[in-house]
């Protein structure tokens, strides 16, 4: 008799895994990475948020340049994971074509970008990115940006404490816009002032696409329990990150195993319930524990 895993015929969908730049190895090929197709086959991952990651840099002309220059080949190299010939996965926009792909046994490509820096000063970049299938932005990364304040500064770019006090005039009026056409609001990354006035002014569900407990964990980037249930009260989704040291301070990736991930999960559903709570591992952008380094691994967390 064939053992059954608690895993097998879940809709599994990792909400953050990173990916290298257009030139680096296949995602074809089952290589390096953390992440690529036949790994995704092998974990029985149904589903995936790609996001093209965007480092902060100078908020000048040069550098939104650069940043839009960058974010527009990261999403062309999300796109060709999906080729027309149905020889990868399968682009997927809403949870119909989510569905409908994982009955078909595909893929589904979700294409997400990781920095609000990626589009600069200019609300109409998010136009042209919903229109690329970007389904989530992250409002910031490490150091604050145009729309608003990160939960870690970055003093090397001059970076105070707080800048906006949370979201600038252009933040809120991206998270309008971003209501407007179907781009989730992802707060990792952001500060509390960020994440909080985020979660007051959305009008549709807002993410943490991959965050940890700040109660196990005392990292700014975690979230405490005041911003689990106002992000609960969004209807929204806190995805347990499984980056070391966000699970336990100065924690390396073989110190710890898929029972840490496990407790942060836990915490969540006893604060805002199971139907908030999910996994977005950050693979290929630092995620990974013993037992769960690489996509091919996700039943050992099941």
């Amino acid at each position: 008799m064939q053992d059954i895993s608690p895993h097998d015929g879940l809709l599994a969908i990792d909400t953050h895994v990173d990916i290298p730049w257009p030139d680096g190895p296949s995602p074809f090929e089952d290589g390096p990475r953390c992440v690529d197709l036949p790994k995704l086959k092998v974990g029985k991952i149904a589903a995936v948020c790609f996001a093209a990651y965007i480092p902060q840099g100078a908020r000048d002309t040069a550098g939104h340049e650069q940043a839009a220059i960058r974010v527009r080949a990261m999403l062309d190299a999300i796109v060709a994971m999906a080729p027309a010939d149905g020889a990868g996965g399968v682009l997927t926009s809403t949870a119909d074509a989510i569905e409908a792909a994982f009955a078909a046994g595909k893929t589904g490509i979700i294409p997400a970008i990781e920095n609000g820096y990626a589009m600069g000063e200019d609300l109409a970049a998010l136009d042209e990115f919903a229109a690329r299938g970007v389904r989530y932005m992250t409002l910031t990364h490490n150091g604050h940006n145009a729309l608003a304040d990160a939960a870690i500064p970055l003093a090397s770019l001059g970076n105070a404490s707080t800048e906006h006090g949370g979201l600038s005039e252009l933040g809120r009026a991206a998270v309008a816009r971003m209501n407007e056409l179907g781009i989730l609001v992802d707060i990792s990354h952001a500060a509390k002032s960020t994440m909080l006035q985020a979660a007051a002014l959305s009008r549709t569900p807002i993410l943490a696409t991959h965050s940890c407990i700040r109660a196990l964990c005392d990292h700014p980037r975690n979230l405490d329990d005041e911003q689990l249930e106002a992000l609960g009260a969004t209807g929204g989704l806190v995805q347990i990150t499984i980056v070391s040291n966000f699970l336990r301070p100065k924690a390396r990736a073989s110190d710890l195993t898929v029972a840490d991930i496990a407790d942060h999960v836990d915490y969540a559903v006893e604060k805002i319930g199971i139907d908030h709570v999910g996994i977005g591992t950050d693979f290929d952008g630092g995620g990974g524990v013993k037992g769960f380094m690489n996509a091919a691994q996700a039943p050992n967390l099941t």
